[in-house]
């Protein structure tokens, strides 16, 4: 059995990467494995794990990437090794085998937890297979590294016919020659020997790889034969990826065209060391590290300064037997824009863990300030303004307003407050905020507003929404302190199609627009790339939480919106808000403000309460009872079932926290009451609605309060659902755990 080469198709075209020469069967002729060393000096730095098998599938041999990445024992059976990426490794094997027999070559993609495992297989001129495995994370990102280091190849019919020539022979060859005679120096072609290709600068010495395809088409791979060379010579220099030689203590032997222009090299005789970056140590121990391993030394990625400015490259060192002594091979592969999406995806699982964190801070401040600002109401009705502990009284209540403020902001930046939505016009939102906002711009800065007459409605609510609005505004007149102009505009914008925008990919559909625009200094691009990101601000310390536009950014996403920030070359910033447009019409509005509820004490009801924080069951208890009602106050679920399984009297209304140790609120209401309760509900949560109520959303009446909420919202919401009463003129203390 001979084998010149193993070659695997990538998307039509063979790649460096798909080029195993490691295996040397028995009878190999000495001649032959001497061909194949070169190369494999080269080639064997693939980190693609690959197999090469029988018609059965039997494995004969593995690389050394299919062992460090399956182990030993998997990576004797190719269904084994594929077993835990692809669901149904074996179905996909055979699917391939028959594919490869009918047509010499077989790919697919298999969609996997983590991306994609591309599967390719080719047919040897011995009759043998070779499987190539390659994880892909970024299906597009990796097809454009497969382009970039593809071999050069043809396809060619049996009239010798040139039918397809690939781009990396192209920039080769500087066109695409129809015949043979205009490429090869010397025919016929033999599959396996080495042969002269013609160049604008001359013949380059190429191994022909030959595999015949369909309808009589043959495939011709054109491996370099340029570890055999001289330093500098074309074949060398032609190499489509980026190769550099070093001596054992990183000197630069000889670098190749690619390397060159990646790297801004001037000629061989530079200095790595002040191009590339080591890996956490200095380069040339880098280098000799890699000079003393006996296998392969890991792929590393380092920054590198070269044409372009600064770079990331992926390095893969290995050593070798050079005309001069020994050296150590890197092959350099840019991986700039794989860094830029890692950090992206970095940056996501940030904000997302930011996120997670502020939600569940939220939750606890919000009961503290239930507690905190209940208590003070109730305090407050019992002290008239002229009292001297009513000022101090009014401060802790202000500021358990700001309290709840701040807390709500978190709320929004982690998408997880309660939205109310409702079908709007954005130009009516406008002309509600065009009076707040003109007091808050000042004097010195100026706000037109302009807006297209036909605009559709969106759903959105309304106070976030304002929220958004005033972040904005705020934000670009704090940008301009000697002045200018602010400019909203709102517009129809349609999108026929996917269109990337900034970061984000933004589906197709009809949006409303909105962008606001100032004249102020603009934004370094270093700083634009965090403007969302939370506590990030330029303000100097105390003028600044860092929430507004990490809160305006949760708020849009959360209306299923997308916003964004530029700053073009002329100065000032604009930030665009895309909503989706709906044809629903606009719900009407209320002709001036409702007047406010009156509290009233009530014909006596029983209410039950429950409620795992004491202090917020404190509060709430006492509010109950001042308004008249009897209150069964439980701590827990399982409290609650309990009186009521006693001789506890009918309850009229249910007052209960949602998340709780234990039984959760929806769960002891269904078990106490059915699961269409005849009495009304009150759920209560520092949680937002969305996230706690999802068991409860069939409840019929079930209304949703949430913390910290004041003793004016909780009397009005009881009374609203009580519906009205008779005065009355007692009220019972109330009753805790079943004991008056």
């Amino acid at each position: 059995m001979r084998l010149s080469i193993i070659a695997l198709s990538v998307g039509g075209a063979l790649t460096l990467a798909g080029l195993y020469l490691r295996l040397v069967p028995k009878g190999l002729p000495a001649q032959a494995s001497a061909t194949l060393r070169p190369a494999r000096r080269v080639l064997a730095l693939d980190p693609a794990p690959s197999f090469l098998t029988d018609v059965d599938g039997a494995v004969i041999y593995a690389n050394p990437a299919a062992v460090r990445r399956f182990g030993e024992e998997r990576a004797q059976s190719l269904v084994e090794a594929m077993t835990g990426l692809a669901a149904y490794p074996s179905a996909v094997a055979l699917r391939l085998a028959d594919r490869v027999e009918d047509e010499g070559w077989a790919q697919e993609d298999v969609v996997t937890r983590q991306g994609f495992l591309r599967v390719t297989v080719a047919r040897l001129a011995t009759g043998l297979l070779s499987w190539r495995l390659e994880e892909i994370p970024d299906r597009t990102a990796t097809t454009r590294g497969a382009e970039a280091i593809s071999l050069p190849m043809l396809t060619v019919n049996a009239s010798g016919t040139v039918l397809f020539v690939n781009e990396a022979l192209r920039r080769i060859l500087g066109g695409r020659p129809r015949q043979l005679d205009r490429i090869f120096v010397d025919l016929p072609l033999r599959d396996g020997a080495i042969h002269r290709i013609t160049t604008p600068s001359g013949t380059v010495p190429v191994r022909a790889v030959m595999l015949d395809g369909a309808a009589g088409r043959t495939e011709i791979f054109l491996a370099p034969v340029a570890a055999d060379a001289p330093a500098g010579s074309a074949d060398f220099d032609a190499l489509p990826i980026a190769v550099v030689a070093m001596d054992t203590e990183g000197r630069l032997r000889r670098a190749n065209r690619a390397a060159r222009e990646l790297l801004g090299l001037a000629d061989d005789k530079s200095d790595l060391s002040a191009v590339i970056d080591g890996p956490g140590r200095p380069f040339a121990r880098w280098v000799a590290e890699a000079a003393a391993a006996r296998d392969r030394v890991r792929p590393e990625i380092v920054s590198a300064r070269g044409r372009g400015g600064e770079r990331f490259l992926r390095v893969t060192l290995g050593r070798a037997d050079g005309p001069d002594g020994p050296e150590v091979i890197g092959v350099l592969s840019d991986v700039t824009e794989m860094k830029a999406l890692e950090g992206q995806l970095v940056q996501s699982q940030k904000m997302h863990a930011v996120g997670q964190l502020a939600g569940g801070i939220a939750h606890d401040f919000n009961n503290l300030l239930t507690a905190i600002s209940g208590h003070c109401d109730l305090l407050l009705l019992r002290h008239d303004p002229g009292d001297g502990d009513y000022a101090d009284l009014t401060q802790i209540a202000e500021n358990a307003n700001r309290a709840a403020a701040l807390v709500a902001q978190l709320l929004a930046f982690s998408r997880k407050q309660t939205l109310r939505l409702e079908v709007m016009d954005v130009r009516d939102t406008l002309s509600d905020l065009a009076h707040l906002l003109n007091r808050l711009v000042g004097e010195r800065v100026t706000l037109s507003v302009r807006n297209e007459p036909d605009l559709p409605n969106i759903r959105a609510d309304r106070r976030n929404l304002e929220q958004v609005l005033v972040n904005l505004v705020v934000n670009a007149r704090d940008a301009m302190a000697e002045g200018g102009e602010i400019r909203i505009r709102t517009a129809r914008r349609h999108l026929d199609e996917d269109e990337r925008i900034g970061e984000a990919r933004v589906p197709p559909g009809e949006y409303v627009q909105i962008t606001v625009e100032d004249d102020g200094p603009g934004i370094p691009e270093e700083i634009l790339r965090k403007v969302f990101e939370p506590f990030f601000t330029t303000k100097p310390q105390g003028e600044g939480t860092g929430l507004g536009l990490s809160t305006s950014y949760g708020i849009v996403k959360q209306m299923g919106g997308y916003i964004f920030a530029d700053s073009p070359a002329g100065g000032g910033a604009v930030f665009t808000l895309l909503l989706p447009a709906t044809d629903e019409e606009a719900e009407a509005r209320p002709a001036g403000p409702r007047p406010p509820r009156v509290s009233r004490r009530g014909q006596q009801r029983t209410v039950m309460l429950v409620e795992d924080e004491a202090p917020v069951r404190a509060f709430a208890a006492r509010a109950l009872t001042m308004m008249g009602h009897k209150v069964l106050a439980a701590s827990s679920g399982e409290e609650a079932l309990e009186i009521l399984a006693g001789d506890a009297p009918s309850v009229d209304l249910v007052v209960t926290d949602v998340v709780m140790p234990g039984i959760d609120g929806p769960t002891w209401v269904r078990r106490a009451f059915g699961d269409a309760p005849e009495i009304p509900i009150v759920f209560v949560s520092g949680y937002a609605e969305g996230n706690v109520l999802s068991g409860a959303d069939s409840m019929p009446g079930a209304e949703f309060l949430g913390k910290p909420f004041s003793l004016s919202a909780l009397n009005d919401l009881v009374s609203r659902k009580l519906g009205p009463a008779e005065p009355s003129e007692t009220a019972e203390e109330p009753v805790e755990g079943g004991a008056v």
